[in-house]
């Protein structure tokens, strides 16, 4: 395997660390750990909010990071950090302490992610972009099937903790392996600071910040959070109680769109190398649109399924097809990493916002439906505003001389 594919390939095992184990593991386990350790259930919204307090703050640090040390030192400093804080949560028995661990790793997915547009820029020829980003966006997917493999096979006996172990040892293995392939591909070189010292023009100044694309950007990532993040968190509410299908169905479901979105990352990336990023984001925010009707106007029959099927095809990848965007468009990894910072800060905002506003206005109406129409109305305003976004041109020159090309 030629060692750019390689890097790409680390980097989706990181992100499935980080997203799939560190964030998204607890809430599986969860009753066993309740069960064991004794701590209520408001414990739980506590520590889910200390998590995004975690993401939010480290994706600002993550982008001051990158700019300072490189974004090969901030990924494998970040999959350390990973590694040792799951292997930590095996031996936890402080409710207190399994809260600083898990905002640690909540923390450690926005470290991971937020420079892989350095490293990426800097190994992954330009054509090549939205398909490499498009696999490591679907990482997520990967980490919490094994999830799903893990959970069932240890959590019935009490054995919890060697569920924590195991993924533990699996981002072990994936940092060493980082460690190998960045120092080979030389990664650890931090050429954004070097380009500042040698072309000043090279630092992020106002202008750059303020352009209509970037703006544009950060809305949109502002709203991706405002809407999809609510779609997932209240989807089983939705199906459950309000329209009443069974937990084996919903499960079903829930499978789906985790299976789809193993694969939706690569080929969504690969249709916008031939399409362009902005037509195939406008796409994305349509699926997004038609799975909100869906669940709306015929939620009955397989036509969930569908709408499950939709969504996942637009979720995992539209993480990748932004970054992918915003490398190609910035001119240089350092500005890249700078916005792509802000963008997460404003996705998390979004969602928080959207969690919030979705719970009052299901909790005033009653009705779950109202919710799913103004996903919906937000993503078609997404798709308007991947409309107006610049096309993406020829590769340009870059200060930020690339260390290799292709993948």
């Amino acid at each position: 395997m030629r060692i750019h594919a390689l890097i790409v390939v680390l980097l989706t095992g990181l992100v499935a660390a980080t997203f799939g184990f560190g964030i998204y593991l607890f809430a599986q386990l969860v009753p066993d750990m309740r069960a064991n350790l004794g701590f209520d259930i408001s414990y739980v919204g506590t520590l889910t909010a200390a998590g995004q307090f975690g993401y939010l703050t480290c994706a600002l640090v993550a982008a001051w990071l990158t700019a300072r040390l490189g974004g090969g030192w901030v990924i494998f400093g970040s999959g350390v950090v990973c590694a040792l804080a799951l292997i930590g949560l095996s031996m936890a028995q402080s409710v207190l302490l399994i809260g600083v661990l898990l905002t640690v790793l909540a923390g450690t997915a926005a470290t991971v992610f937020v420079p892989m547009v350095d490293v990426i820029s800097r190994t992954v020829a330009y054509k090549y972009r939205g398909m490499a980003m498009g696999l490591v966006s679907s990482g997520t997917s990967y980490g919490v099937f094994i999830n799903s493999l893990l959970v069932p096979l240890y959590a019935p006996q009490g054995e919890w903790r060697t569920v924590w172990w195991i993924v533990g040892l699996i981002t072990a293995v994936l940092a060493v392996g980082v460690l190998i392939v960045f120092k080979r591909a030389r990664l650890f070189v931090n050429t954004s600071r070097a380009t500042a010292a040698i072309n000043p023009t090279a630092k992020v100044g106002k202008a750059a910040m303020l352009q209509p694309w970037v703006l544009m950007v950060w809305a949109m990532n502002f709203l991706l959070g405002f809407s999809t993040f609510p779609f997932q968190n209240y989807l089983s509410s939705y199906l459950r109680t309000e329209l009443n299908f069974d937990v084996t169905y919903t499960a079903q479901i829930w499978a789906s769109i985790g299976f789809v979105g193993m694969f939706a990352g690569l080929a969504v990336g690969w249709l916008s190398d031939r399409i362009g990023l902005r037509i195939t984001m406008m796409l994305v925010y349509v699926s997004v649109a038609l799975a909100s009707l869906i669940l709306v106007v015929h939620p009955a029959g397989y036509w969930p399924l569908v709408a499950g099927v939709l969504f996942s095809l637009a979720f995992y990848p539209i993480f990748g097809l932004i970054p992918a965007y915003v490398s190609k468009m910035a001119g240089t990894a350092t500005l890249a990493v700078t916005l792509f910072g802000v963008a997460n800060i404003m996705q998390g905002v979004g969602g928080m916002l959207g969690n919030f506003s979705g719970g009052v206005l299901a909790s005033f109406s009653g009705s779950f439906s109202g919710l799913y129409v103004a996903i919906g109305l937000v993503a078609l305003v997404m798709a308007g505003l991947a409309l107006r976004l610049p096309r993406e041109g020829k590769e340009l020159p870059s200060e930020d001389a690339p260390v290799a090309a292709g993948v």
